[in-house]
């Protein structure tokens, strides 16, 4: 087993958020698509760009990367080294995954234009990220991890009401959920593609297996970091010091992989191919099981 990886990549995102909230309210304030133009001050803020990534994905409608961030979502077509911004739209979009062509899920804060309840709950975009309408929990419920296969979703964040962060789990698309109890804190979470019921996730202490849906947890091992899960690579984590390991058996084997060279901020997989982004929001690409990384995109 490998040394554990200590976490400080939860304190970093927490400080990012109070930074990047304050950015995203002044963006939001006027309509421009490059600038916009504050009514009170007549000033013009210039557009901050992709601001602390929270999610990727790559759509298998045109093989276009995506990036979830708090400053909204930016698309990087193929052979583009930058991502722009979609839909001139500032959505705080905490979790994020794709779950077809140009179907998105997605959760977290709206366009501060919209009006909408600063909880946004479960919402889904059916036009590639133009547009997104909610599917339940509307006010109610910020997911800060969010994952899917098929009708099967598993949510965690917090509760409007309480503030308590909680999982939930949906087997019928989003429209109604169960509480699970998770084994600590998530900071990632991944679903076997194959068996819907089983998912690893990932904590400050460690990373546990559930093969109930997220009814009973074991521990798995000490190594903590973000998770994903390919069709036939198997499952891979990149620990919060930049190392990639990777699974065998069902996670009770880690063998080191490679390094992403920096501390990652989202995690995810196209295929076999797996897509890391950084906290200077670059996002790299492995084609070799996570090997070697390459340039995907930078902000």
């Amino acid at each position: 087993m490998f040394p554990a990886l200590r976490p400080q990549g939860l304190l970093i995102r927490r400080r990012a958020v109070a930074a990047c909230l304050c950015l995203v309210l002044a963006v939001t304030a006027g309509c421009g698509e490059n600038a916009d133009e504050a009514p009170e001050s007549g000033r013009r803020v210039e557009d901050p760009g992709p601001i602390h990534v929270h999610g990727l994905g790559v759509n298998p409608a045109d093989g276009a990367l995506f990036v979830a961030t708090h400053t909204g979502l930016f698309r990087a077509a193929p052979g583009e080294r930058r991502a722009r911004r979609v839909a001139n739209r500032f959505q705080d979009t905490m979790g994020f995954t794709v779950t077809g062509p140009d179907t998105f899920l997605g959760s977290g804060h709206p366009d501060g234009r919209e009006g909408l309840p600063p909880f946004l709950g479960l919402i889904q975009s059916t036009d590639a990220g133009r547009s997104w309408k909610p599917v339940s929990l509307l006010g109610k419920r910020d997911f800060h991890v969010l994952e899917s296969a098929g009708p099967h979703i598993y949510g965690y964040g917090s509760d409007f009401e309480s503030r308590q962060a909680g999982l939930l789990v949906s087997s019928d698309g989003g429209r109604s959920w169960e509480e699970r109890t998770p084994p600590e804190p998530l900071l990632s979470l991944a679903i076997d593609p194959d068996k819907p019921e089983h998912v690893v996730a990932s904590g400050d202490s460690g990373s546990y297996s559930s093969r109930d849906g997220g009814r009973g947890w074991r521990p798995l091992s000490d190594d903590a970091g973000l998770l994903t899960w390919t069709g036939s690579g198997g499952l891979f984590l990149v620990g919060l010091d930049g190392s990639v390991v990777r699974a065998g058996e069902g996670g009770r084997i880690w063998k080191p992989s490679g390094v992403i060279g920096g501390q990652p901020a989202a995690f995810d997989n196209a295929g076999d191919e797996l897509y890391v982004a950084l906290h200077d929001g670059s996002i790299k690409r492995s084609r070799d099981g996570g090997r070697t990384w390459q340039l995907r995109s930078r902000p």
